[in-house]
């Protein structure tokens, strides 16, 4: 299994702040994720700018897409996105209208199983649709509640679907580890990070964390 990759969710709606939290933990993450709240705020204009000054980092654009799948995930594909996530309660057709955005850029679809009651299924269904990546998102009014990913993620990881798992809900450096022996192959951390007093020193902890775990 390959090493797991670290996804850095940037939930500022501040455009100079999003950038310089990316700045100061670029050296220890994979994925820059511009998270929901953030991509409706500051809109195409950041995706250039992240992608532009960091060019050998994967960038996901959170956008949730809930319907006209290839209409609203082209553009963010073609302003250099690397993955952009679709909900799995949008319904298939939907899926795959991002699905073939994704495919046109040579870029990925990730499908969201926030709030899908079903997550198996939808899965099953995204993966046959060409969906690389299934999301298991435990939503923050979920994390308020006490709900946390591993189930879903147990669930998920049995189905051995031969696509990348990514996992976001409260990881930190006390559970990401466990994340990572549970299956997951993209770990999403955000306020573990960007809530710390030193952003840079709290992703470095998870980056030497995730790769000490062999799998």
């Amino acid at each position: 299994m390959a090493q797991a990759l670290i996804q850095m969710a940037l939930d500022s709606l501040d455009f100079d702040q999003t950038v310089a939290l990316a700045t100061q933990v670029a050296p220890y993450v994979d994925i820059f994720e511009i998270g929901t709240p953030c991509i409706k705020h500051n809109g195409i204009e950041l995706v250039k700018t992240l992608r532009a000054k960091f060019p050998d980092k994967l960038l996901l654009v959170d956008l949730k897409t809930m319907d006209a799948g290839e209409y609203e995930a082209t553009p963010f594909y073609a302003a250099g996105a690397d993955i952009v996530t679709v909900l799995g309660v949008s319904g298939l057709a939907t899926i795959a209208g991002v699905v073939k955005a994704a495919n046109a850029n040579g870029a990925e679809a990730q499908i969201d199983l926030i709030n899908v009651e079903d997550k198996v299924t939808c899965a099953r269904e995204s993966v046959k649709l060409g969906a690389q990546i299934v999301g298991i998102h435990t939503g923050l009014d979920a994390q308020a509640a006490g709900h946390t990913p591993f189930s879903d993620l147990n669930d998920i990881a049995a189905l051995g679907l031969n696509v990348r798992i990514s996992v976001a809900g409260g990881i930190k450096a006390s559970t990401v580890q466990d994340v990572v022996r549970a299956g997951a192959n993209i770990i999403v951390v955000g306020a573990a990070i960007y809530g710390a007093p030193s952003p840079a020193e709290a992703a470095r902890e998870i980056r030497e964390l995730v790769d000490a775990v062999r799998v």
